[in-house]
């Protein structure tokens, strides 16, 4: 059903806030072996032999460098660009099985969900784990965001509804936890 694939959409580029490669290799590689996602031109391209290795040793290197304290912050300002395309194009290649939909309309919607995730994680989550445990917390961080964006670009095209859902609860917990955040650094002053 069309509708269902505007949620897969919303749910990949939400992914690629976390990791800008696995929600990309994971359509790239659905459509290429499955019938759980059909790309139209030029979104197909993604499915090619040479963008799924490309999109493997990317993913490969964004999960290494997101491993250290130091790098993943530098990474976190590289990626705050790369995530974001990332979202914008994956939201518009699986938006665009949804009929109708314009392009840019695609793109606008998935770099506004996936600078959104990124931003929440880069300037919010990341830093908190970070300063509450002296660093230590990174690779378990990391970890979660690697398993979290696998488990969201899945789940998107399995079943799009719930990961709708559980994105929206998601995204007001943590909009929760930092407003409570801020009130208490303030209080605190």
């Amino acid at each position: 059903m069309d509708i269902f694939n505007i949620f897969t959409a919303f749910g990949l580029s939400a992914s690629a806030g976390l990791n800008a490669y696995i929600p990309l290799l994971t359509v790239a590689l659905l459509a290429r072996f499955t019938n759980l996602i059909n790309l139209q031109e030029p979104w197909n391209l993604l499915s090619s032999w040479w963008v799924i290795g490309v999109l493997a040793v990317l993913t490969i290197v964004e999960i290494l460098a997101d491993m250290f304290p130091g790098v993943n912050h530098v990474n976190d300002i590289i990626q705050s660009f790369i995530r974001p395309t990332a979202g914008a194009i994956v939201f518009a290649a699986t938006s665009s099985q949804v009929g109708d939909v314009d392009p840019v309309l695609g793109l606008i919607a998935g770099l506004l969900v996936s600078g959104g995730v990124h931003a929440v994680k880069a300037l919010a989550v990341r830093p908190a784990v970070n300063a509450a445990t002296g660093g230590l917390g990174n690779i378990p961080a990391s970890i979660g965001e690697q398993v979290t964006s696998t488990v969201v670009s899945v789940l998107s095209v399995i079943i799009p509804v719930i990961i709708a859902i559980i994105l929206v609860l998601v995204l007001a917990i943590i909009l929760i936890w930092a407003s409570n955040r801020k009130k208490r650094s303030r209080e605190a002053e």
